[in-house]
């Protein structure tokens, strides 16, 4: 493969683009030229050292190891759904529905795709299963973060709504029925965004890659569609699961709304 290397210098110029937007949003008093940068040390911090973890594991192919590393990659993806929501659900709640959420959805179609279609040997390699649940966590994050987001907002927006819905003999699951829908369109919609897109308004990340990095371009394009159903399947499965879970959790036991399992974001 043709490859062209990149080295220290390289990085540090395109890393000038990043200080020029942090200091157009200082002029402009936009606020997030700080998050900006931290955000830009995180990105190098985090993918240098994911970097020197995927060495030592391409070098030392083991199961443990991969599912050491999968488990620590749901474990922060599972904060990062419960972070972004401007109304959590309270206690252990707020963390796991994301997190089982992702664990149902993302790895069983991860685990699918390495035994059935992919085929490596063997089926755990981790040049494989690593990207491969990286993006398909990565994706399916931002559904399920996006749907239980909204589902909380409705909630409690319409909740007079609701409860007189309750009052009239509706049960829980009708009362809640539309803004579950709602929530869960709202998760879907990036990835259907994306697939409708692809190929016309934009090359997507893997496929680019692998074009970047010499991989004949049909054979680059064959894993990108594969990868794009994955997604949306990870992402539509888990989203269905975290709404339908997360709507069952605003609710106890005599159809009682209850959003005081709520508490809002500092």
């Amino acid at each position: 493969m043709n490859l062209i290397a990149l080295d220290g210098i390289d990085l540090a110029i395109a890393s000038l683009l990043v200080l020029a937007l942090a200091g157009l949003s200082w002029i402009l008093h936009l606020g997030i030229g700080r998050q900006m940068l931290v955000a830009s040390l995180r990105t190098t911090i985090q993918l240098l050292l994911i970097g020197l973890v995927l060495k030592l594991l391409f070098a030392n192919v083991h199961l443990g190891w991969v599912v050491l590393l999968a488990s620590v990659m749901l474990l922060v993806a599972g904060r990062e759904v419960m972070v972004r929501q401007q109304r959590r659900f309270t206690g252990t709640w707020g963390y796991a529905l994301g997190a089982l959420s992702m664990f149902v959805s993302s790895f069983l179609v991860t685990i699918l795709a390495l035994t059935m279609l992919i085929e490596a040997q063997p089926w755990y390699t981790p040049q494989y299963a690593i990207p491969l649940l990286g993006m398909l966590l990565g994706n399916t994050m931002n559904g399920i973060a996006l749907s239980v987001d909204r589902l909380t907002q409705l909630a409690w927006q319409q909740r007079r709504q609701i409860e007189a819905q309750l009052i009239l003999g509706y049960d829980w699951n009708d009362a809640i029925g539309d803004s579950r829908r709602e929530a869960m369109r709202a998760g879907m919609i990036p990835i259907v965004n994306a697939m409708a897109a692809a190929g016309v308004v934009s090359l997507p990340g893997m496929m680019t890659g692998q074009i970047l990095a010499g991989t004949p371009p049909v054979e680059a394009v064959k894993y990108q569609i594969l990868i794009m159903f994955l997604i949306a399947a990870g992402t539509g499965f888990g989203t269905v699961l975290a709404v339908w879970a997360g709507s069952r959790r605003l609710f106890d036991q005599r159809q009682r709304l209850r959003l005081d399992r709520l508490r809002r974001s500092a």
